[in-house]
Parts: structure tokens; sequence; C-alpha cells
């Protein structure tokens, strides 16, 4: 598969909504487009099980629309998947014919156990978390999943979601104290009936809108740095704090909330009673919330069956690394030799004693080499202030915010003024002795660029001695660096900082001898 461009259709209890992707070797996976319509279709189900005339032709209008998108923008592979409320209508075989006949669109009516399955593959492959609980709660259902070591070991799909909650549980706009109590009493019964979930003690990632929205809110409320939620972590107290202030508010309040879309106003609330109630069963300190979810897993799933080599879940971060060094004009084999030689270079510094090795601080180190400068792509002059903002203000899967922070204060480390500057507002994130290893790591890969900065990838290797009076470090090239000679002894006073003394450097072509 050289390149492909693909739409899927999300039919939802509360939203229908409509990405489009393309996918290449070089570029990954990206979303280029992304519509949403508020349907609430599950309110349209009937007590005899029915969807309703008036449901069925709101789905046909929505459709309609979506296909007359994907006609301009010229997409023919599309997957329609319903959920829920498409599921559960026990007339959902007239509503898929009638698609297809009236606008000549399949649609594909997902089964919970494939609901799950995808809302699993969609976590895995962009987050670093390797064992948890997922939770998926929609307008209709609730898909609860449990992986280990990113396998899948269990699935299961609540016939509730929070539109039928709110059906069920609420007379009015907005939920009252005795109301919450049903409620809650409900949402742990149904929990403690999955044995497998019962005090595993790990982590709970939320999918979908609702965790979205509650991670965005929780960012406004503490006046988070940056304003993104993917592998965003609330503690079990921020959850139940959070359902208090936002319980207490009226249906007018909740609409004007920064962070909450207008839409989910009546129904936020009933989200996070179910969150708290399965962090209890669960007996979990940890709510993360992933961004990728159902639609996501399908097109994992799309891509991975014509590409079985696009995706790796145990080597999310590294894939990732590839692509965003590839958008801004770094080839393979450079990401690969500015890793190497960090690698070598911090190996040595440690053989000298003035690190003491620690295996997660090398994988730091490599990551961040991988795209170190990127910002060099929009403007040599102010490649550091450019890189920071890239990476700092992107989600990248396979790691967490704060290590993506970090990878951000390396990559883009010009000297410690502009590090300082960087890392001011997020100072209470890293003790003083962590900032300190961050601007000492900044050092050694600012270094290391220098080596290769005519892009020749002339470097083979580094390695350092040390003398009564210097250290030496000595540059192993394939041919002559001269430019890259130059560049090292311009920035050598970064190391000698660390080192405290001087160093003196040395460049020599393999298989010369001096």
């Amino acid at each position: 598969m050289k390149d492909m461009r693909t739409a899927i259709i999300d039919i939802g209890s509360n939203t229908v909504r409509l990405v489009m992707y393309r996918y290449s070797k070089d570029e990954g996976l990206r979303e280029f487009g992304n519509m949403k319509k508020v349907a609430r279709l599950r309110t349209y189900i009937l007590p005899s099980g029915e969807m309703s005339e008036e449901g069925i032709q709101l789905l046909q209008d929505l459709l309609q629309s979506f296909k007359q998108i994907l006609e301009d923008y010229n997409i023919k592979d599309i997957k329609i998947a319903a959920t829920a409320a498409v599921r559960q209508a026990t007339n959902n075989t007239e509503i898929v014919q009638r698609m297809q006949q009236q606008l000549g669109m399949t649609v594909d009516v997902l089964s919970e156990e494939e609901e799950a399955y995808f809302g699993f593959l969609a976590v895995v492959n962009s987050m670093s978390t390797p064992s948890a609980v997922t939770i998926d709660i929609g307008g209709g259902s609730t898909e609860i999943t449990l992986f280990k070591n990113k396998k899948l070991l269990k699935t299961h799909s609540f016939p509730f979601g929070t539109v039928s909650l709110k059906q069920n549980y609420v007379k009015n706009t907005i939920i009252t104290e005795e109301e919450k109590k049903r409620l809650r009493s409900f949402l742990r019964q149904q929990f403690m009936s999955l044995p497998w979930i019962v005090d595993v003690t790990l982590p709970i990632i939320g999918i979908g809108g609702s965790s979205r929205n509650i991670g965005q809110v929780y960012q406004q409320k503490i006046d988070y740095p940056i304003s993104d939620v993917h592998h965003f972590e609330m503690t079990k107290q921020n959850i139940d704090t959070l359902k208090l202030e936002l319980g207490s508010m009226s249906y007018e309040q909740l609409k004007n909330l920064d962070g909450l879309s207008a839409d989910r106003a009546d129904i936020i609330v009933l989200a996070l009673e179910a969150f708290a109630a399965l962090m209890e069963v669960v007996n979990s300190k940890h709510f993360q919330i992933s961004k990728k979810g159902l639609r996501e897993g399908l097109i994992i799933n799309r891509v991975a069956g014509s590409n079985v080599t696009a995706f790796d879940k145990y080597n999310v971060f590294n894939i990732n690394a590839r692509r965003i060094a590839f958008e801004y004009g770094r080839s393979e084999e450079e990401v690969i030799l500015l890793s190497n030689l960090a690698e070598q270079l911090y190996r040595e510094v440690c053989h000298l004693e003035v690190f003491h090795y620690n295996e997660a601080h090398l994988e730091l180190i490599k990551r961040a080499a991988k795209l170190y400068a990127i910002g060099e792509y929009i403007e040599l002059d102010s490649a550091s202030q450019h890189t920071f903002y890239l990476i700092a203000n992107q989600a990248i899967p396979g790691i967490t915010q704060i290590e993506r922070m970090k990878i951000a204060l390396l990559a883009s480390y010009k000297n410690k003024e502009y590090f300082e500057r960087f890392v001011q507002p997020f100072s209470n994130w890293f003790s003083k002795e962590e900032q300190k290893d961050l601007r000492d790591f900044g050092a050694i890969l600012k270094f290391v660029y220098g080596l290769n900065i005519s892009k020749r990838n002339a470097a083979s290797r580094v390695t350092l001695e040390k003398t009564d009076e210097e250290i030496v470090c000595i540059v192993t090239t394939k041919r002559n660096a001269v430019a890259e000679e130059y560049q090292a002894n311009r920035h050598k006073k970064h190391l000698e900082r660390l080192f405290k003394c001087d160093l003196k450097i040395k460049f020599e072509v393999e298989g010369w001898n001096e």
C-alpha cells in the first residue's frame, strides 16, 4: 500500500461523526477532516424496541450530507460503523437496508465485542500504558475491556450509556441528589458483576467524548499549561472533586463551562458518576484519557489489513517519531545516526562517572535525538523555539505528557537561558535535580547534532578519553568532516561546563592514522 485515503463514519447513540484519514508509509496515518452532528439517536428508540421513523429519517439525512462531503473530497473508500443505538433497535435490519437502497451506503452494525475490541486497538497503538481497564461510555452502551502487557484479556458491553441513563434516572434536565444515589447503586452493581475487574488496581483509561470533555474541563480549572488531553492523567480525588463541582451547577452554568461541549451539558455528570464508580470497583487511583477510540481502532484495523507492518503496539513512539521527523525533512538514516551517536556519547560520559548510568535516561536521550532541532524546517535562526513548540503542542502517541515535555526540552536545547524560558510554565512538573539532568542531556544532544551539521551522515563513532588535564573527544568519521569539526569546536563549551574541565576534540577518518 503506497497511499490510502479513507473515511470512517461512526453512527453513535449520541453523535454521528465523519472522520477522513490518509495513510502512506512515510507520513503514517494522518487525520485531515473531522465533522460531527449531535443526533441523540438513542432517544428515538420506542418502547417497542424499534427506532422511530423520525430517527431513521434523521440518520438518513445526516448520511446524505456526509455523502456529499465525501464526493467533494473524492473519497471512495468508506467504512460506516453503527453502534448501540442501531444495534439495540429491533428494526436494525430495516435501517441498514434503507441506507443501502436510498443512499447506496453500506452500514456495518458492530457487535458489542467488536466495538470493545476497536477501542482497545486504538488505545494500545497510541498509549504507553502496558496494562489497564478501559471504559468507553457512549450514549447507549458502555464498553469495558481488560488488557495486560497490551494483550486483550476480557471485554464486556453494558446496554446503558449517558443518554439512556439520563432517560432512566433523570426526571428533569439536571440530576438530583436522590437520583444520583439510585444511579450510583445501579452503576456499582453493574460493574461488580464483572469479577475480572474487581480490585485489579490497574489504571482506568477513558475513551470517547465524555472522558475527553472531563479532561478539558479539569485542565481549564487548574490552568494547565498545554491544551491536549491525550494521555492526560487524573487521580481518583480529582474525579471526585470535579464530580461534586459539576454536580452542583445548573444546566446554564454547565452549558457555558470552559472545556465542556454544550451538547454534553446534561450528561457529563452521569459520565463522571460512571467513571468514579468504576474506579472504586477496580480500586484504581489513576484515570487516564485517550483521544483515540473506536474510529481510530477501525482505521488502524483497515490499514493493517493491507500493511501488517504499519503499526506496532510495542513500539508506538518510535513509529510516530519517524513520521514526525519525515514531516520536518529528516531522513531515516539521519534519525538513526543521531540516536546512535547520542547513545554512544551518553555511555561514554557515564563511563567517566559524570553521570550514573540510567536506562530510562538513555531512552529519553535517544528519543529526543530523533526529533532534535526539527524546527529548522520552519526557520533556521529560530529552530529552538519552533522545535519546542512543535513537540510540546502536539499529541505524540506512545508517550505521556510529562515524557513529551522532557523530549521537547531536550530536542530544543540551545543554551541554559532558552531552557529556563521554556521550562518555566512547567517548572512544578520537575524537581531542580531533574531540571539539571535535562539541561545536561540537552547539552549532549546539541553537541551530537553538530556532528552531522552537513547532513552527510559522516560521523560513525564518538569516544571519550580522560587525561590528567583534559578530556579528549575522538570523533570517527567515514570521510573528511570539516563542517562537523567546526561545529563541534563551537559547541564544546556545553560539554566543558558538564565535565568542569577543558575538552579537546579530535576528528579521525576511518582507516587513517594520524
